[in-house]
């Protein structure tokens, strides 16, 4: 079937999100003054959201007391600086310019909720807006259940096998495969440490952004 879209994850995939989070985290432990956490391991927590990262800095699970109020504090610092560090990743602009020449339509399947997602996506300056962003707000059941890629098709009149889905985590790629995408893992993205990318079965790898638009020409 010719490719009618590609469809992205947001943080770690489309968008380099994770400066904003740094600066998060780092007002965050003034506040409650506790022990920062490296930029790296923020780096590495992202893709897994505000819960993974409240329990990164003050080590506490969601049963314990207190976590429940710091992720909230954590989402309100997020919110008055999200989008003003974050920047495409290299190469990112370019092929979405070549999917606009080549009139492919391109959007975002993402987990992070639409009140931080919208946002973020108004200030970037992409060649041509996405035709369809889908959050969490959108479905019942989040990634890696295929719903979000389902309604994403849905909106873009197509069928899953008409898209290619990229993502830097595995739930992405499992989102994808369940959903019948053909689909694509990046190494740039927020991996832990502990992934294994060629774990995830992902019908392509990539190790910079550069690489897809060779994949994506050959299903034209």
């Amino acid at each position: 079937m010719p490719l009618k879209a590609v469809l992205f994850d947001l943080d770690g995939t489309l968008l380099d999100t994770a400066p904003d989070f740094v600066i998060t985290l780092e007002q965050l432990a003034e506040e409650y003054q506790v022990k920062p956490v490296s930029k790296d391991r923020i780096r590495q927590t992202v893709s897994n959201g505000a819960r993974a990262l409240t329990t990164l800095l003050f080590d506490l699970t969601e049963d314990q007391q207190g976590f429940e109020e710091r992720r909230q504090r954590l989402l309100d610092i997020y919110y008055e600086h999200m989008g003003k560090h974050c920047e495409p990743f290299e190469g990112i602009i370019e092929l979405l310019q070549q999917c606009a020449t080549h009139q492919l339509d391109w959007g975002i399947v993402t987990n992070k909720p639409v009140r931080f997602a919208e946002p973020i996506i108004k200030a970037i300056q992409f060649p041509k807006p996405p035709a369809v962003l889908i959050c969490p707000d959108h479905v019942d059941n989040t990634k890696p259940n295929p719903e979000p890629l389902i309604k994403a098709c849905e909106r873009l009149n197509c069928q899953p096998e008409d898209i290619i889905y990229i993502g830097d985590h595995q739930r992405d790629i499992d989102c994808g495969l369940n959903a019948g995408c053909e689909t694509i893992a990046v190494s740039f993205g927020y991996l832990d440490e502990q992934d294994n990318i060629h774990d995830w079965n992902a019908h392509h790898i990539v190790d910079h952004s550069r690489e897809i638009w060779p994949i994506l020409t050959n299903k034209f």
